[in-house]
């Protein structure tokens, strides 16, 4: 994966995953630089009970901030958001999270694919979505529309998932664009940082 092989303008990144996806994140969140030219948004299934603890623990063992992101607040490039526990996480044509706690999809809330789809509709062809590590397949679907409205999709190289299912079903049913391990996730993130 080189540089001019991702012709991809980025605007957002949105990662998604379950089960095993926090250890994930903990080795590609330092990897990343202080300042990022596109917004990261990051939707995991999580206990209520985990609430800000889990947003402290990311900014801990990175050089950005992890922010926990709070009902109509705006989305700016260059920023790390956090869905929040118990709730889906939805961005508005208007570039506005909005957070919406209506009945559960694949057994979560937050959803991967309510997020992943809710970001495509708004961002298109400037958005990447990645699929981390988890326990169903939950954002599969969500993949699928990050692909359909042009933006690019990858997932964690399965072997390198402590729960391989969540990737398993999307690279079986999505047009992925790239299966990455943990180091060629990170590098990817700094690719786009452009």
């Amino acid at each position: 994966m080189e540089k001019s092989k991702l012709t991809h303008s980025c605007k957002a990144v949105i990662i998604g995953g379950s089960a095993g996806s926090i250890e994930v994140l903990l080795k590609l969140l330092p990897a990343l630089p202080e300042t990022l030219t596109y917004a990261l948004i990051i939707v995991l299934h999580r206990k209520h009970t985990a609430e800000s603890a889990l947003a402290e623990l990311l900014t801990s063992k990175s050089r950005l901030i992890i922010h926990e992101v709070d009902d109509k607040e705006p989305l700016k490039t260059g920023k790390v958001y956090l869905a929040p526990a118990d709730y889906h996480l939805l961005i508005e044509h208007s570039l506005v999270f909005s957070l919406d706690a209506s009945e559960k999809i694949n057994y979560s809330r937050p959803s991967l694919d309510v997020s992943f789809e809710s970001a495509a509709e708004v961002f298109g062809p400037e958005l990447v979505g990645i699929l981390l590590s988890g326990a169903n397949a939950d954002g599969t679907a969500g993949l699928k529309a990050i692909k359909r409205a042009g933006g690019l999709i990858v997932v964690q190289k399965p072997e390198t998932a402590r729960v391989a299912y969540m990737p398993q079903q999307a690279i079986q049913e999505a047009n992925v664009d790239y299966v990455l391990d943990i180091f060629e996730l990170a590098r990817l993130l700094n690719l786009l940082n452009n």
